[in-house]
C-alpha cells in the first residue's frame, strides 16, 4: 500500500493524467497535457461505420492536438443486429449510453457513427475537422486529477484509483480490448475485414465524487485474455460532460 500510495502521489505532484500499468514505466509523453475522452458509437453492421473506426485509431496513434492526450473508447451498439450481421462486441448498454447523450445534448439523433467529445459535443464519426475542432475546445478545459495504478493478477486487474474533489461528479471504469479484428460474413459490410481499437466490453458506475475528499477506491475486476485498457472517468451527473479521465494499460 505504500508502494501505491507513494506511486499516486507523484502523479500527481507531476500535473500528468497517467495510467500505470505493473509492466510499465509512466508514459511521461502524456505528462502535462490534458486527457480528452472520445466515444465512438459505430456497429460492424453500418457501412458508414469503417472511416471513423479507422479514424479513431489514427487519432489514438498520433495524437494530433498539441496538448491534448486523447483516450479513446470504441462502444458497439446492437440495433443494428437484425439487419443480417450481429456485432460480437455490440452491447445494449451502449445503445442505451447513446440514447442518454442525446437526451443531455438536447438532440433528438442517435445514429452511428456518432463521435461524442468529452460528452459535450457530437457528431459524425468520420468527419476528422469537427474532431479536432472539438479536442482543441475541450483542450482548454482543465480536468479534475484523476491518478491510476492497475495491475494484471492472472486473469484479473487491480486497480487503485484517486480522484480529485468535485461537485456532482459520478466516476465509471471502462475496460476494453485493446483491438478487434472481424471477418464480416453478412449485411452492409459483408466481404470486408473490419478492425477497432480500444473495443469497450464492460462499462459501470464505481461511485460518486465528494467535492471535499473526492474518491479512491481499490477493485479487483475479470478481464478478458489480451492487452487491456482501464479508463476511469468522471461525468458531471446533470449535463454528462466529462471532467476528469485517465487510463491504465495490461
Amino acid at each position: 500500500m505504500r508502494k501505491r500510495k507513494l506511486i499516486a502521489a507523484a502523479v500527481i505532484m507531476i500535473g500528468g493524467f497517467i495510467g500505470l500499468a505493473a509492466s510499465e514505466l509512466p508514459d511521461h509523453k502524456a505528462a502535462g497535457r490534458i486527457p480528452v475522452l472520445l466515444e465512438l458509437f459505430t456497429s460492424e453492421g453500418c457501412s458508414s461505420c469503417p472511416p471513423a473506426d479507422r479514424l479513431l485509431e489514427k487519432l489514438d496513434r498520433e495524437q494530433p492536438v498539441a496538448g491534448a492526450d486523447l483516450i479513446v473508447l470504441s462502444e458497439h451498439v446492437d440495433y443494428w443486429n437484425y439487419l443480417g450481421w450481429s456485432d460480437p462486441y455490440s452491447l445494449a448498454a451502449f445503445s442505451q449510453r447513446q440514447h442518454d447523450y442525446a437526451s443531455k445534448l438536447g438532440t433528438d439523433e442517435v445514429y452511428t457513427p456518432q463521435l461524442v467529445v468529452d460528452g459535450m459535443k457530437q457528431f459524425v464519426g468520420s468527419n476528422r475537422a469537427a474532431a479536432l475542432s472539438a479536442i482543441e475546445e475541450a483542450v482548454r478545459t482543465p480536468k479534475v486529477p484523476v491518478s491510476l495504478h492497475v495491475v494484471r493478477n492472472g486473469g484479473d486487474v487491480e486497480v487503485h484509483l484517486e480522484v480529485g474533489g468535485c461537485a456532482g461528479g459520478v466516476a465509471y471504469l471502462a475496460l476494453a480490448s485493446e483491438r478487434a479484428i472481424s471477418q464480416v460474413a453478412r449485411g452492409e459490410n459483408a466481404g470486408h475485414e473490419l478492425s477497432h481499437v480500444a473495443v469497450a466490453y464492460s462499462m459501470q458506475k464505481i461511485g460518486t465524487v465528494s467535492h471535499d475528499a473526492g474518491l479512491r477506491k481499490d477493485l479487483r475486476m475479470g478481464v478478458r485474455p489480451g492487452a487491456t485498457r482501464i479508463v476511469v472517468f468522471v461525468q458531471d451527473a446533470k449535463t454528462g460532460s466529462v471532467v476528469g479521465v485517465a487510463q491504465g494499460r495490461v
